[in-house]
């Protein structure tokens, strides 16, 4: 069986793309052979020389001479409409092979959720393959209801391929981490914890916090979990205390932030707002703590002892090991391919 996973590389960042998918690739690696496709995500004049070049004749002469592809998993979306649509055609005309997409990001659900013609074009788009694997069950409660008809397969959770040591530190002392842009993360400039310690990690960070939070510096996806020794990892967005909000934060309530799988691969337990749709997987699997408000943070963790605690690390150490292996995606995976027949399982 000839398995391939169609892949983008931006040539003018000397990197493979972003981290999620390039963990997929990594985890696939065994059963499925990359297509790349590179070119400069920029707009310009070379941007658009490199379209036209792989939409002519990179793309078309790959499927003309790869006519016997079983198999095609497509990491959604590209960044370009013009070549996800070119890929699409071809691999229609030139193979009977699978289609499927693994969904990283949904804008009908983000940045373009109001917008009733695009939602359209995006569900029509995607009812053109032959399935998907999904974030997790809002997101395809989601879709559903919004007129996407073809098999989709929930994810659950994000794997992270994590080449640091696993946190194993059972010390309780109750301080957080949060990692990521810190820019577009206005919430912080307001949290003051009494009695926990916040420490933060990432790019654009503020000229001041508040007397318990630290700022530790930026480091690379795969240097950083060797930093994160706290007790939790923090999972928020938005620029309220109260819940979250914005664009990102109401997101939250259907997409599965890759941070949750940083995190949970590091060995940490985290904290998540409620109303997350992953904060059912969290609760369920008692990974961590799911709260309303982050007013409610320093009450919460005063109050959890050091079972409740001991109890929750040791879960997140067998998640941390399944993440690290690439066990969700292999799942979902094996289950569009094997069960080409069942419409909406894992809904």
């Amino acid at each position: 069986m000839k398995n391939y996973i169609i892949s983008i590389k931006d040539e003018k960042k000397n990197d493979a793309g972003p981290k999620a998918k390039r963990d997929i690739e990594f985890f696939l690696k065994d059963t499925f052979e990359v297509f790349t496709l590179k070119y400069q995500i920029e707009t310009g004049l070379m941007s658009r020389l490199q379209k036209v070049k792989l939409a002519y004749f990179t793309i078309p002469t790959f499927f003309k001479k790869h006519r016997d592809i079983d198999n095609i998993v497509l990491q959604y979306p590209l960044y370009s409409d013009y070549l996800i649509k070119i890929l699409v055609k071809y691999i229609r005309k030139y193979t009977e092979a699978k289609l499927y997409f693994v969904i990283h990001d949904l804008e009908s659900l983000r940045l373009f959720k109001d917008n009733l013609e695009y939602v359209k074009n995006e569900l029509d788009f995607l009812n053109q393959t032959d399935g998907l694997i999904v974030h997790n069950t809002s997101m395809i409660n989601w879709l559903k209801k919004s007129g996407c008809t073809v098999k989709m397969v929930n994810l659950e959770i994000f794997d992270y391929a994590n080449p640091q040591d696993i946190n194993s530190e059972w010390k309780y002392d109750g301080s957080i981490c949060y990692a990521g842009n810190l820019a577009k993360a206005d919430f912080l400039k307001q949290l003051s914890l009494k009695n926990q310690k916040l420490v933060l990690y990432g790019p654009n960070p503020a000229n001041e916090y508040a007397k318990n939070t630290e700022y530790a510096g930026q480091y690379t996806p795969e240097e950083l979990p060797k930093h994160l020794k706290q007790s939790f990892g923090l999972v928020w967005d938005g620029d309220s205390l109260d819940s979250c909000t914005g664009v990102f934060g109401e997101y939250m309530k259907y997409n599965n932030p890759h941070k949750v799988s940083l995190y949970l691969s590091s060995g940490l337990p985290v904290i998540i707002w409620k109303k997350a749709a992953l904060a059912e997987f969290i609760e369920s699997n008692n990974l961590g703590i799911a709260i309303d408000s982050l007013n409610d943070v320093d009450e919460v963790l005063n109050k959890l002892n050091l079972e409740e605690y001991r109890q929750k690390k040791e879960n997140v150490m067998k998640m941390a090991a399944k993440l690290r292996s690439g066990f969700y995606i292999k799942k979902a995976v094996d289950v569009i391919m094997r069960r080409d027949t069942v419409s909406g399982y894992g809904s």
